[in-house]
């Protein structure tokens, strides 16, 4: 499993877990269209901003709420990791795209999570999430749909520094 599939379970696993015990998870802010969230596992604290998309098109048959995440893990020195749970299962070997502000980045996909293909550009997508007012994802479902989802940016500057303080 590839770092950032192992985030994506991590995070994953931390949402499950407050659903069963509250104090697990806690909210540190809603920013608009994000919200911040801090909790501890056996590695140490992770932080991370969420949102969700405002449209996606055409829905895709199956389709479950999708998820994009922000993730800062101090003890690992991770600090604002991109994944997306894309709410569809991706096409196998696909790639998938993110625009900010026409600002273009790839990301690899694996059944219905999707990151950065390159790391070295997190902090570009970061800073580029917090400059931009919109964000694009593209990419293929299962059945060679293609499907755009548009996301919101407002609150996403102040949901990374409530993760950046919070951890």
């Amino acid at each position: 499993m590839s770092k950032s599939a192992a985030a994506l379970a991590l995070v994953a696993s931390l949402m499950l877990t407050a659903t069963a015990n509250a104090q697990q998870v806690r909210l540190l802010g809603e920013h608009r269209a994000w919200s911040s969230y801090a909790a501890n596992d056996a590695g140490g604290p992770v932080c991370f901003a969420m949102t969700k998309p405002e449209s996606v098109a055409p829905t895709p048959d199956g389709y479950s709420q999708a998820y994009l995440y922000l993730t800062n893990r101090p003890t690992e020195n991770v600090t604002t990791e991109f994944s997306l749970v894309a709410g569809f299962a991706f096409q196998p070997d696909s790639m998938a795209t993110i625009n900010v502000g026409g600002q273009v980045f790839n990301l690899f996909t694996q059944n219905d999570g999707a990151w950065l293909d390159d790391a070295g550009q997190t902090a570009a997508l970061a800073s580029a999430i917090r400059a931009g007012s919109s964000m694009v994802v593209e990419g293929t479902t299962a059945a060679g749909i293609k499907v755009t989802q548009n996301y919101s940016l407002s609150g996403a500057t102040a949901a990374q520094q409530s993760i950046g303080s919070g951890c």
